[in-house]
C-alpha cells in the first residue's frame, strides 16, 4: 500500500498508452501474523475469497484508472508470476516484455516508468497507427 502513490502517478501519466491491472494477492503483513509497524491498514490473513475481495476494495480506491482483481485462495497468480509480495510486469501481445525484481527490494517504479517512456517514444516515431476498436 505504501508504494501505491508512486504507482498511481505512473498510471496517470501513461494511461493513454497502457492499460493497468493490479492483482491483489495474499496479505504480506496480516494484522494477525507478521505485522508491519507502518502498515496503513490492519488487514487480517484472508480466510476466504470474500476476505480477499474486501481487502482489495482498499486498493481499488488508491489506484483510479487501474483495474483491480484478486488472486485465488490457492495463490495461483502469485506463484505463476513470483509476485510474493509485490512485482511489476508489462505484458504486450500476450508476452511478458518487462519483469521487475521481486519486492520489496527489487520493486522499482522508475524502471517501469523508463520502459513506458521508451514505449511512448517508439509509438510517436512509428509509422504504424494504432486503432482501438
Amino acid at each position: 500500500m505504501t508504494r501505491l502513490a508512486a504507482f498511481q502517478r505512473v498510471v496517470s501519466q501513461y494511461l493513454d498508452i497502457a492499460d493497468f491491472l493490479v492483482v491483489y494477492i495474499e496479505e504480506a503483513h496480516p494484522s494477525d501474523g507478521w505485522v508491519s509497524s507502518d502498515a496503513p491498514y490492519q488487514i487480517p490473513k484472508h480466510r476466504c475469497l470474500e476476505d480477499r475481495l474486501r481487502a482489495a476494495q482498499l486498493m481499488l480506491a488508491q489506484v483510479p484508472g487501474s483495474n483491480v482483481v484478486v488472486d485465488s485462495m490457492d495463490n495461483s497468480s502469485n506463484a505463476a508470476y513470483g509476485a510474493y509480495f509485490e512485482r511489476l510486469y508489462i505484458v504486450r501481445d500476450e508476452r511478458v516484455v518487462y519483469q521487475g525484481g521481486r519486492g520489496p527490494e527489487g520493486y522499482q517504479i522508475s524502471e517501469l516508468r523508463d520502459w513506458l517512456e521508451q514505449y511512448r517514444n517508439d509509438l510517436a516515431n512509428s509509422q504504424t497507427s494504432v486503432l482501438h476498436v
